[in-house]
């Protein structure tokens, strides 16, 4: 059966930037499970495994405005240290969650400054170059709880 949309879909993967260095990966014996044309996975990478058939493999580059979309400049706060946890002591590098009206948002820490940290709003992999290498393990059809819930449910999925 090929991927197409409405269909579940298990796939091993492994992602990195160019470099070969994995920075993301399925766990062994454990593929991830999305429902296809669900926009569970990004544009680039979902898009390019529509007619595949279970057992194939396949790299995929995928663009910044497929991906996580392009680095936003306009996505970096300053936020005074006030704001912050009492007793944090906030690092370059690290990442805080924040509560908005979309749910939890992860703000990563540029910069530490005397009375304020510069945080990134932009998703981690905005503005990289997505580089996957992956394996289709299974391709069925969704059951209608699936697609009126809009995940996958069973192994890998929502309620696995």
């Amino acid at each position: 059966m090929k991927i197409a949309n409405g269909r579940v879909v298990a796939l091993e993967y492994r992602l990195h930037l160019g470099d070969g260095e994995v920075i993301d990966q399925s766990a062994p014996g454990q593929p991830l499970a999305y429902l296809h044309g669900h926009k569970q996975i990004v544009p680039g990478l979902e898009g390019a495994l529509e007619g595949l058939d279970t057992g194939e493999s396949k790299q995929v580059v995928v663009a910044p405005a497929h991906g996580y979309g392009d680095h936003n400049p306009e996505g970096l706060r300053t936020v005074p240290l006030t704001m912050l946890p009492p007793g944090f002591t906030p690092q370059v590098g690290q990442t805080l969650m924040a509560q908005t009206d979309e749910g939890n948002v992860p703000l990563r820490i540029q910069a530490v400054n005397a009375d304020s940290v510069v945080v990134d709003l932009n998703h981690p992999l905005a503005g990289k170059t997505l580089h996957f290498d992956v394996t289709v393990r299974e391709v069925r059809d969704a059951t209608q709880e699936e697609l009126t819930h809009g995940h996958v449910h069973g192994p890998g999925g929502a309620h696995g």
